[in-house]
Protein backbone atom coordinates (compact mmCIF):
# COMPACT_ATOMS: atom_id res chain seq x y z
CA UNK A 1 0.00 0.00 0.00
CA UNK A 2 1.32 3.54 -0.48
CA UNK A 3 -0.17 7.01 -0.03
CA UNK A 4 1.34 10.36 -0.93
CA UNK A 5 0.11 13.60 -0.38
CA UNK A 6 1.31 17.06 -0.88
CA UNK A 7 3.30 19.10 1.62
CA UNK A 8 -0.04 21.67 1.65
CA UNK A 9 -2.50 19.16 2.58
CA UNK A 10 -0.59 16.70 4.94
CA UNK A 11 2.88 18.67 6.73
CA UNK A 12 5.06 15.98 7.85
CA UNK A 13 7.01 16.74 10.95
CA UNK A 14 10.33 18.67 10.61
CA UNK A 15 12.05 15.86 12.12
CA UNK A 16 11.27 13.27 9.93
CA UNK A 17 13.22 15.31 7.63
CA UNK A 18 16.82 14.16 7.75
CA UNK A 19 19.91 16.37 7.75
CA UNK A 20 21.30 13.76 4.81
CA UNK A 21 18.90 15.18 1.83
CA UNK A 22 16.13 13.07 -0.31
CA UNK A 23 16.62 12.00 -3.88
CA UNK A 24 16.15 15.32 -5.30
CA UNK A 25 12.84 13.84 -6.91
CA UNK A 26 9.16 14.41 -6.53
CA UNK A 27 7.52 12.12 -5.18
CA UNK A 28 4.07 13.04 -6.79
CA UNK A 29 5.86 14.15 -10.36
CA UNK A 30 5.01 11.72 -13.53
CA UNK A 31 3.49 9.53 -10.71
CA UNK A 32 7.31 8.78 -9.92
CA UNK A 33 6.05 6.49 -7.01
CA UNK A 34 3.26 4.83 -7.65
CA UNK A 35 5.00 3.87 -11.32
CA UNK A 36 7.68 2.08 -9.15
CA UNK A 37 5.24 0.05 -7.19
CA UNK A 38 3.37 -1.01 -10.13
CA UNK A 39 7.06 -2.39 -11.70
CA UNK A 40 6.84 -4.41 -7.94
CA UNK A 41 3.53 -5.22 -8.11
CA UNK A 42 2.17 -5.77 -11.91
CA UNK A 43 -1.70 -5.01 -11.58
CA UNK A 44 -1.69 -2.34 -8.95
CA UNK A 45 -4.13 0.43 -8.37
CA UNK A 46 -3.51 3.90 -8.91
CA UNK A 47 -6.45 6.52 -7.44
CA UNK A 48 -4.98 9.83 -8.64
CA UNK A 49 -6.19 12.37 -6.13
CA UNK A 50 -5.52 15.42 -8.38
CA UNK A 51 -3.14 18.17 -6.90
CA UNK A 52 -3.55 16.76 -3.29
CA UNK A 53 -1.72 13.28 -3.87
CA UNK A 54 -2.48 9.72 -4.61
CA UNK A 55 -3.19 6.56 -2.99
CA UNK A 56 -2.05 3.25 -4.81
CA UNK A 57 -2.49 -0.58 -3.49
CA UNK A 58 -2.02 -4.53 -4.62
CA UNK A 59 -3.24 -7.64 -3.64
CA UNK A 60 -0.45 -9.20 -4.83
CA UNK A 61 1.86 -11.11 -2.19
CA UNK A 62 -0.45 -9.86 0.85
CA UNK A 63 -0.32 -11.28 4.30
CA UNK A 64 -3.66 -13.44 4.67
CA UNK A 65 -4.30 -12.36 7.99
CA UNK A 66 -3.62 -8.51 7.73
CA UNK A 67 -5.44 -8.01 4.09
CA UNK A 68 -5.50 -4.93 2.59
CA UNK A 69 -9.04 -3.30 1.89
CA UNK A 70 -9.93 0.21 -0.26
CA UNK A 71 -13.04 2.11 -0.76
CA UNK A 72 -14.63 5.25 -1.40
CA UNK A 73 -17.74 6.64 0.12
CA UNK A 74 -19.10 10.49 -0.63
CA UNK A 75 -16.05 11.07 -1.57
CA UNK A 76 -14.06 10.10 1.41
CA UNK A 77 -10.86 7.45 0.20
CA UNK A 78 -9.82 4.75 2.40
CA UNK A 79 -6.92 2.23 2.48
CA UNK A 80 -6.73 0.19 5.22
CA UNK A 81 -4.62 -3.05 5.92
CA UNK A 82 -4.87 -5.48 8.96
CA UNK A 83 -8.07 -7.14 10.98
CA UNK A 84 -10.69 -5.47 13.05
CA UNK A 85 -11.57 -7.40 16.43
CA UNK A 86 -14.66 -5.69 17.63
CA UNK A 87 -16.24 -5.78 14.20
CA UNK A 88 -19.74 -6.37 15.46
CA UNK A 89 -19.54 -3.79 18.52
CA UNK A 90 -18.53 -0.98 15.47
CA UNK A 91 -21.13 -2.17 13.29
CA UNK A 92 -23.74 -1.48 16.16
CA UNK A 93 -21.91 1.87 17.27
CA UNK A 94 -21.94 2.82 13.88
CA UNK A 95 -25.16 1.82 12.98
CA UNK A 96 -23.86 0.14 9.76
CA UNK A 97 -25.33 -3.30 8.18
CA UNK A 98 -23.81 -6.76 8.67
CA UNK A 99 -22.31 -6.61 4.99
CA UNK A 100 -19.57 -3.35 6.58
CA UNK A 101 -16.69 -4.70 6.33
CA UNK A 102 -13.04 -2.78 7.91
CA UNK A 103 -12.41 -0.06 5.77
CA UNK A 104 -16.33 1.04 5.98
CA UNK A 105 -16.21 0.59 9.66
CA UNK A 106 -13.28 3.38 9.64
CA UNK A 107 -15.05 5.56 6.89
CA UNK A 108 -17.89 5.84 8.81
CA UNK A 109 -16.12 6.23 12.04
CA UNK A 110 -14.24 9.37 10.70
CA UNK A 111 -17.70 10.45 8.97
CA UNK A 112 -18.99 10.36 13.14
CA UNK A 113 -16.34 12.46 14.49
CA UNK A 114 -16.58 14.66 11.33
CA UNK A 115 -19.75 15.58 11.23
CA UNK A 116 -21.25 14.98 14.54
CA UNK A 117 -18.46 15.56 17.41
CA UNK A 118 -17.16 16.61 19.49
CA UNK A 119 -16.40 12.60 19.89
CA UNK A 120 -12.45 12.94 20.83
CA UNK A 121 -10.68 12.12 17.50
CA UNK A 122 -8.32 9.64 20.20
CA UNK A 123 -11.24 7.71 21.54
CA UNK A 124 -12.27 7.09 17.38
CA UNK A 125 -8.97 4.98 17.26
CA UNK A 126 -8.60 4.04 20.34
CA UNK A 127 -12.43 2.47 20.06
CA UNK A 128 -10.72 0.17 17.25
CA UNK A 129 -9.16 -3.25 18.52
CA UNK A 130 -7.01 -5.09 16.61
CA UNK A 131 -3.96 -5.09 14.70
CA UNK A 132 -4.30 -2.27 11.39
CA UNK A 133 -2.48 0.57 9.68
CA UNK A 134 -4.85 3.06 7.78
CA UNK A 135 -5.16 6.14 5.54
CA UNK A 136 -8.24 8.15 5.09
CA UNK A 137 -9.02 11.17 2.61
CA UNK A 138 -11.69 13.42 2.59
CA UNK A 139 -11.35 14.92 -0.76
CA UNK A 140 -14.37 17.59 0.50
CA UNK A 141 -12.28 19.15 2.99
CA UNK A 142 -8.60 18.16 1.81
CA UNK A 143 -8.52 16.20 5.77
CA UNK A 144 -6.22 12.77 6.30
CA UNK A 145 -6.80 10.81 8.52
CA UNK A 146 -3.81 7.94 9.26
CA UNK A 147 -3.37 5.41 12.36
CA UNK A 148 -1.65 2.74 13.33
CA UNK A 149 -2.62 0.35 16.34
CA UNK A 150 -1.39 0.25 19.64
CA UNK A 151 1.42 -2.60 19.28
CA UNK A 152 2.66 -1.21 15.65
CA UNK A 153 1.26 -4.72 14.22
CA UNK A 154 1.36 -3.77 10.78
CA UNK A 155 4.91 -3.24 9.06
CA UNK A 156 3.98 1.20 7.94
CA UNK A 157 6.34 3.74 7.26
CA UNK A 158 6.94 7.74 6.67
CA UNK A 159 9.16 9.85 5.20
CA UNK A 160 9.49 13.48 3.39
CA UNK A 161 10.83 14.07 -0.20
CA UNK A 162 13.10 16.50 -1.21
CA UNK A 163 9.78 19.16 -1.48
CA UNK A 164 8.14 17.97 1.72
CA UNK A 165 5.59 15.76 0.53
CA UNK A 166 4.17 12.88 2.68
CA UNK A 167 4.99 9.17 1.51
CA UNK A 168 3.05 6.37 3.47
CA UNK A 169 3.78 2.89 2.79
CA UNK A 170 4.07 -0.91 4.34
CA UNK A 171 6.93 -1.23 1.94
CA UNK A 172 9.62 0.56 3.35
CA UNK A 173 11.85 0.46 0.19
CA UNK A 174 9.50 2.33 -1.75
CA UNK A 175 9.19 4.93 1.28
CA UNK A 176 13.51 4.61 0.90
CA UNK A 177 12.95 5.15 -3.27
CA UNK A 178 11.64 8.50 -2.62
CA UNK A 179 12.70 9.51 0.75
CA UNK A 180 16.13 8.72 1.35
CA UNK A 181 17.16 8.59 4.39
CA UNK A 182 13.98 11.01 5.56
CA UNK A 183 11.84 8.47 7.12
CA UNK A 184 10.62 6.16 9.70
CA UNK A 185 8.79 3.89 11.08
CA UNK A 186 4.80 5.77 11.48
CA UNK A 187 4.56 5.82 15.52
CA UNK A 188 2.88 2.69 16.83
CA UNK A 189 -0.32 3.58 18.92
CA UNK A 190 -0.66 7.20 17.24
CA UNK A 191 -2.78 9.12 14.10
CA UNK A 192 -2.12 11.93 12.13
CA UNK A 193 -4.21 14.74 10.86
CA UNK A 194 -4.30 17.29 8.67
CA UNK A 195 -5.33 20.09 10.90
CA UNK A 196 -3.52 18.47 14.20
CA UNK A 197 -0.60 16.46 13.20
CA UNK A 198 0.78 13.70 15.07
CA UNK A 199 -0.96 12.65 18.30
CA UNK A 200 -0.95 9.87 20.35
CA UNK A 201 -4.50 7.89 20.79
CA UNK A 202 -3.40 6.09 23.86
CA UNK A 203 -1.98 9.21 25.63
CA UNK A 204 -4.21 12.08 24.29
CA UNK A 205 -2.89 14.44 26.82
CA UNK A 206 0.81 14.22 26.13
CA UNK A 207 2.84 15.57 23.91
CA UNK A 208 4.92 13.55 21.48
CA UNK A 209 8.58 14.46 21.25
CA UNK A 210 11.05 13.76 18.21
CA UNK A 211 14.05 11.08 18.88
CA UNK A 212 16.45 11.05 16.09
CA UNK A 213 17.20 7.58 14.45
CA UNK A 214 20.90 6.76 13.55
CA UNK A 215 21.90 4.18 11.02
CA UNK A 216 24.56 1.52 11.16
CA UNK A 217 26.59 4.06 9.05
CA UNK A 218 25.95 6.72 11.81
CA UNK A 219 23.70 9.17 9.77
CA UNK A 220 21.13 10.33 11.21
CA UNK A 221 17.96 8.72 9.64
CA UNK A 222 14.29 10.52 10.44
CA UNK A 223 12.63 10.05 13.86
CA UNK A 224 11.00 8.31 15.98
CA UNK A 225 7.98 9.96 18.09
CA UNK A 226 8.15 9.09 21.76
CA UNK A 227 5.37 10.22 24.20
CA UNK A 228 6.92 13.09 26.25
CA UNK A 229 5.32 12.06 30.15
CA UNK A 230 6.38 15.83 31.19
CA UNK A 231 4.42 17.74 28.74
CA UNK A 232 0.77 17.78 29.16
CA UNK A 233 -1.95 18.98 26.44
CA UNK A 234 -3.41 22.24 27.52
CA UNK A 235 -7.04 20.30 26.86
CA UNK A 236 -7.96 17.52 24.77
CA UNK A 237 -11.42 18.42 24.44
CA UNK A 238 -13.46 20.76 22.58
CA UNK A 239 -15.98 23.09 22.63
CA UNK A 240 -19.61 21.91 21.69
CA UNK A 241 -21.18 23.62 18.84
CA UNK A 242 -24.08 23.31 16.17
CA UNK A 243 -24.72 20.43 14.33
CA UNK A 244 -23.64 22.22 10.69
CA UNK A 245 -20.00 22.57 12.12
CA UNK A 246 -17.34 20.85 10.42
CA UNK A 247 -15.09 18.85 12.88
CA UNK A 248 -12.19 17.91 10.64
CA UNK A 249 -10.87 21.14 10.79
CA UNK A 250 -10.15 20.66 14.39
CA UNK A 251 -9.90 17.11 15.31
Amino acid sequence: MLAVFDKTVAKCPDALQSPHSAPATSVLKDGFLANHLASLHPGSVTVNLGTSGLIAYSLDKQNPLLPRLFAVVDDIFCLFQGHIENVAALKQQYGLNKAANEVIIVIEAYKTLRDRGPYPADQVVKDILGKFAFVLYDSTSKATFIAVDADGSVPFFWGTDSEGNLVLSDDVQIVQKGCGKSFAPFPKGCFFTTSRGLRSFEHPMNELKPVPRVDSSGQVCGSTFKVDAETKKESAGMPRVDSSYNWSSNY
